[in-house]
């Protein structure tokens, strides 16, 4: 089959990975065993005791490419996973927030940064390490930025400074790989797809 501009077409069955281990029941401490609950198609953790059923899902990660003129800013890490390496800001979405207000904190805690939000601009998924991340683009405020308590150093970077070989994650590359591409045909999409694991 064809497949049509702008839609995601899924080329294999889909796969049921296990959920994250879990030995025993949060609500009532009584042990859990994986199984497929009635009108459900996941296996899920269910207690034996009072048969609550513990879903596992995707974690989102949000962050934005903030603009200055023609210079983006960038956040060399200062945690593991990837020590050292340049991204965007972007961090885990917290329970009580949307995904811009998620964009917002993240870049002030990262880089100390005031934003405007704009639009959504990518939203790549992660399957294999159970991840979506989500992209917006901003503009920064003013020049008063600084590393936040995650970050070894904060800076703005035109196309041609970007340190492709020290980005930190491949979705990251592929975010700003698409801005540019974007940015030379003068059009800015929202753009969509997966990221798989490297084989």
């Amino acid at each position: 089959m064809k497949p049509t501009p702008g839609w995601y077409h899924c080329a294999h069955a889909f796969a049921f990975p296990a959920p994250d281990p879990m030995k025993f029941c949060p609500d009532c401490g009584a042990p859990v065993v994986l199984k497929i609950p009635a009108g459900d198609s996941f296996p899920r953790h269910v207690c034996g005791a009072c048969d609550t059923i513990h879903y596992s899902n995707p974690k989102m990660v949000i962050g934005c490419i903030p603009e200055w003129e023609n210079r983006i800013l960038l956040c060399k890490r200062g945690i593991e996973p990837r020590l050292g390496y340049w991204t965007p800001p972007a961090g885990f979405m917290e329970n009580g927030e949307t995904t811009s207000e998620a964009a917002l904190r993240e870049t002030l805690e990262e880089a100390n940064a005031r934003v405007e939000i704009g639009d959504l601009f990518s939203m790549l998924s992660v399957p294999h390490v159970d991840q979506v991340h989500i992209f917006y683009r901003a503009r920064l405020l003013d020049l008063d930025f600084a590393p936040g308590t995650e970050s070894l150093e904060v800076a703005l970077f035109e196309e041609a400074q970007i340190p492709w070989k020290e980005i930190a994650f491949r979705t990251i590359s592929t975010t700003l790989r698409y801005y540019y591409e974007d940015r030379k045909q003068g059009r800015y999409g929202c753009h969509s797809g997966a990221i798989l694991p490297m084989k």
